[in-house]
């Protein structure tokens, strides 16, 4: 049984502002985060969350915004809004909790664990099982940078995944990447409960550009339209004059790409420490072998630099962006292009 309590009636009518209370921790103290229903008549209930990891704002902007924003009358269903999920990490412009804790890596939870766990348990066992649509906003964080655009695990289940692919789509991001279903991640848990999940990644870095957080604004009320929970027209790239999206496939992980690896990007890790100089922009096709840059070294500035090269043909989709690497540091995320029906049709 949880031990987080709820200050607003998640089955309630109207627009409702409150608090999830966390138990106090003896490292950090009693914590709280901030939840809203905007409830209206009968309809999909959906989960909005931001802030999973502290140091990524443009999801947390845009939830905001929608709480300030849209009025019950409105919706039709329930929109279930929890802006700033990781809320002392935010604070401290952190990836982690004060403890040191991957909040994305604490699902399902546990009732009995540290804060993060009991928090992902709330999500796991009410949060979860309340709604039909979940939506998890993320970016790079402070230290890199991936192609704006809406993203999605790949359940096995295909009609989920179609539901899911359509959902995602209606981002109308100009890529759209794929990642694995098998790890402790939310999208996972809510992904392995049946549910239409649809995450980003929304850029990165110390400053969010002007276009960037209008993306995140079109994209999330554009989805939320979709699933038929607010009110409005349903924008396509065909409506708005856009070609079909790129597809792209970075489930590492799975066994479709690459090997199992650690850290935020996952195609390519810096054999040395150094210097590192990006040579290829995020969002360009590479080819297998290109080198996308390299790594110079300050300790001995005779000596060439140490080229990355791309393990596969297809798109450059993100990069750390503090030039600064230590050996072992994931740099990039590439992965080859995939089709949209042989997405479907897999087993």
């Amino acid at each position: 049984m949880t031990q987080i309590e709820c200050t607003i009636d998640l089955a309630g009518p109207g627009r409702q502002i409150g608090y999830l209370h966390l138990p106090a921790d003896p490292d950090a103290g009693a914590t709280r985060v901030p939840i809203v229903s905007i409830a209206n008549g009968a309809g999909p209930t959906v989960l909005v969350s931001a802030g999973n990891h502290g140091d990524e704002y443009e999801g947390q902007i845009a939830a905001l915004r929608l709480i300030r924003e849209i009025q019950p009358a409105q919706v039709s269903g329930r929109i279930i809004v929890v802006p700033v999920v990781s809320t002392e990490a935010s604070r401290r412009h952190s990836r982690f909790w004060p403890s040191g804790a991957n909040f994305n890596r604490s699902f399902p939870g546990n009732p009995d664990g540290p804060q993060n766990e009991k928090l992902a348990f709330f999500f796991s066992t009410v949060l979860f099982p309340a709604a039909d649509v979940v939506i998890d906003m993320h970016s790079a964080g402070a230290s890199g940078w991936i192609v704006p655009c809406a993203h999605m695990c790949v359940p096995k289940d295909r009609g989920q995944r179609r539901l899911m692919l359509e959902a995602m789509e209606a981002w109308n991001s100009d890529f759209h990447f794929f990642y694995t279903s098998a790890g402790n991640y939310l999208p996972n848990e809510a992904e392995r409960q049946g549910k239409i999940v649809v995450t980003t990644e929304l850029g990165g870095t110390t400053r969010i550009p002007v276009a960037v957080q209008e993306m995140a604004w079109a994209g999330l009320t554009n989805v939320l339209r979709h699933v038929g929970v607010l009110e409005g027209e349903v924008v396509t790239r065909a409506s708005l004059g856009l070609p079909p999206a790129t597809l792209v496939d970075c489930r590492f992980d799975d066994g479709h790409v690459g090997d199992v690896r650690s850290g935020l990007f996952d195609s390519i890790v810096a054999p040395v420490s150094g210097i590192f100089e990006v040579m290829v922009e995020p969002g360009s096709p590479v080819a297998k072998g290109q080198p996308i840059g390299r790594i110079w070294s300050p300790q001995d500035p005779a000596s060439p630099p140490t080229e990355l090269a791309s393990p596969v043909t297809g798109f450059l989709m993100g990069l750390k962006t503090i030039p600064t690497v230590e050996q072992g540091q994931s740099l990039a995320l590439i992965g080859p292009r995939i089709e949209r029906d042989a997405l479907l049709a897999e087993p």
